[in-house]
This record gives C-alpha cells, sequence and structure tokens, in this order.
C-alpha cells in the first residue's frame, strides 16, 4: 500500500487554501467553496480540504511535512507572515520540529527526521 491522498476538514476554504499555498502546495482541484486538492512540493500523495459544518472536538488533525532544513522553511514561513507556537526545537524522538495551527485550528508540524523517521533506535523489527 501507498499513502496517496490525506483530507481534512475546513469551516472556510477562502481562507484555508491561501494558507496551504503560502506553506508551498500548488492548488490542483478548485472546487470553491466546498473542496480543494494539493500537490506538495515533493513525493506523489496529495492534499485536500472539504467544508464541513462543523469541526471534529478533541486532539483533531495533526499533519507532518519533513523539510531538511526547518529553520530556513519557518524563516521563510514568518517572513509571509505566518505565526509558530514552537520554534526549531530538538525532540527526545530525535526529529527537530516547529509547529503551528492552520486557519482551522489543525496541528502542523514542520520537522526533519531522516532516517530516524522510519528507523529509530527503538524501531520494532
Amino acid at each position: 500500500m501507498n499513502l496517496n491522498q490525506i483530507t481534512i476538514p475546513s469551516l472556510d476554504l477562502s481562507v484555508a487554501v491561501p494558507f496551504y499555498q503560502k506553506l508551498g502546495l500548488r492548488l490542483i482541484v478548485d472546487a470553491l467553496p466546498r473542496y480543494a486538492r494539493f500537490e506538495l512540493p515533493e513525493g506523489e500523495a496529495t492534499f485536500s480540504i472539504h467544508l464541513v459544518e462543523e469541526l471534529p472536538g478533541g486532539n483533531g488533525v495533526v499533519l507532518y511535512f519533513e523539510t531538511e532544513d526547518v529553520e530556513a522553511k519557518v524563516k521563510e514561513l514568518q517572513a509571509q507572515g505566518i505565526a509558530f507556537n514552537l520554534l526549531p526545537t530538538e525532540q527526545s524522538w530525535l526529529w527537530k520540529e516547529a509547529r503551528l495551527t492552520d486557519p482551522d485550528g489543525n496541528q502542523l508540524i514542520i520537522f526533519y527526521a531522516g532516517n530516524n523517521r522510519k528507523n529509530p533506535p527503538w524501531r520494532v523489527n
């Protein structure tokens, strides 16, 4: 199997779409106001947003976007007015992470894990 598509909920795609475009995603399906789909700068998976009347409760959605230079990506996004909840930080699980939220409160993590993403020292054989 291959992870092909992720879809997240939004209360207002007219706000969400420009936010994800600032992150560097390329809009490939524009069915506003109900749906939008993006290509990412790397890889084959696509990402979409669909209109909902109510966001899910609890911790909600967490999206991870990997880049080799977390600091540079954070500076680039800050220059576009995007605020971060956590600036690049080395985590105990061997990933460098910066955290932010999208306009709907979905959690986003800009990170770099390298080989530790799939092969951490505690990987199960």
